[in-house]
């Protein structure tokens, strides 16, 4: 039977996706739709992209684009190092680029440049990396860079009223529009939750897999949650986003 998965942000850590596919038992009628930010944390960033990659001709796969992606995207475009993006995690993203030759690089940077922004599918679920601001849809947002920036559709939708019905004229206009909503983005870890967060119709799937949390995906229809182990134990001697290796929290 066909399953539709969301997968939070992969952050680096192809071991990881290679386990959490597997805990999924993953079957080639599966299709994977996966939330952005596969880049920027963990040593195998460059993996990853090769990965999923070979992985998209094998299963039908939807690729969001996220922020740490455009960063990525631009450096293999231009060369050029954005600083804020080599201390959150481009550094570690260049250096796992060491093995690759130039031909790997622009197949790469062709994949970045064909990532979708946002995808809408035919049960009119939206998914998008972080969210946007425009009352209107997806479609009238003015400024792109929301749909990889945006935190106030999950802040919005953490702090809403639950008794406000969906007629009425205090439910927010951007959540009437989409039966669903899947986003990335904000570590569900922030709450003191390692799983995925339901808020009204808005599902967040990062569970902090570039910090100390697990790489998700969320099955949905069933709503069911599959995860890895924690990705920084794949990982044990290298920091990722955080200030600590896993070997370094284990002794202390």
């Amino acid at each position: 039977m066909k399953r539709t998965l969301a997968i939070g942000d992969i952050h680096g850590g192809l071991k990881a996706l290679k386990q959490l596919l597997e805990r999924l038992q993953l079957t080639k009628d599966d299709e994977l739709i996966f939330m952005g930010d596969y880049v920027d944390g963990w040593s195998e960033s460059a993996q990853v992209i090769q990965y999923i990659i070979e992985l998209s001709k094998t299963n039908d796969c939807v690729f969001i684009k996220g922020n740490h992606d455009v960063w990525c995207e631009q450096w293999l475009r231009t060369g050029d190092i954005n600083g804020v993006w080599f201390n959150h995690g481009g550094k570690e993203t260049i250096e796992s680029y060491a093995t690759f030759s130039e031909a790997d690089k622009k197949q790469h940077l062709y994949f970045f440049e064909d990532m979708d922004l946002y995808h809408i599918d035919a049960q009119n679920r939206l998914f998008l990396h972080a969210g946007f601001t425009s009352m209107h849809g997806v479609e009238r947002e003015v400024h792109k860079e929301n749909f990889y920036f945006d935190r106030t559709l999950w802040e919005m939708a953490l702090t809403m009223d639950k008794r406000i019905e969906k007629h009425s004229e205090l439910y927010p206009n951007r959540l009437k529009h989409y039966h669903e909503i899947y986003i990335g983005h904000t570590p569900t870890i922030n709450f003191n939750q390692d799983q995925p967060m339901n808020a009204i119709n808005v599902w967040n799937v990062d569970t902090g897999a570039a910090f100390t949390g697990k790489l998700s995906a969320l099955d949905l229809e069933t709503k069911t949650v599959f995860q890895s182990d924690a990705v920084m134990s794949f990982y044990p001697e290298e920091t990722g986003r955080n200030s600590k290796t896993y070997n370094e929290l284990k002794t202390n």
